[in-house]
């Protein structure tokens, strides 16, 4: 096994996670929040998906699904167009608010789709290039894409966790 095959193969539970947190899930559970301020089902994936989107649309030098695939307009959110969630306030996950799951599951899956042929396409050497000097040390690819990787897996865990509260 490569190393793009074991990087393919954990983006790709990310992907199975999300469709087992969303599928049949009504639109009122998906903006449920405990307590009234915590994260959302609905803010958790779109969140995620657009940290996924965001770091490796810009790693692979590749524009985001977000707005090469008109999923901007579609979510139609009263948020910055480049916002990925990071650092939001209570009021700001409650902004995001989605028509139906089959949205949520169908930008994921695109975000997806774009980060497997990206993913398929490299070579153990290019996960030691630097794609962020931003950091002390810099970062490399390999570690970006296992930053993303881990971030991912926390918050659809997290998004499962909610809905088995329900």
């Amino acid at each position: 096994m490569r190393s793009h095959d074991v990087l393919m193969d954990g983006y790709s539970r990310i992907q199975e996670e999300v469709h087992a947190a969303v599928e049949g899930l009504s639109v009122d559970a998906l903006h449920e929040r405990p307590e009234g301020t915590a994260n959302s089902i609905a803010w958790l994936i779109w969140h995620l998906t657009r940290v996924q989107d965001d770091h490796v649309a810009d790693a692979a030098g590749l524009q985001q699904v977000w707005l090469a695939g008109g999923w901007a307009e579609r979510f139609d959110l009263p948020l910055a167009e480049a916002d990925t969630g990071y650092g939001h306030t209570p009021k700001q996950v409650g902004q995001v608010r989605v028509a139906s799951g089959d949205l949520l599951v169908g930008y994921y899956d695109a975000v997806h789709e774009q980060t497997l042929g990206y993913l398929g396409g490299l070579k153990d050497a290019d996960l030691d290039r630097v794609v962020d000097e931003g950091w002390d040390p810099p970062v490399t690819l390999g570690v970006r894409l296992i930053s993303v990787l881990s971030d991912d897996l926390q918050h659809v865990g997290q998004a499962a966790y909610l809905r088995g509260l329900s």
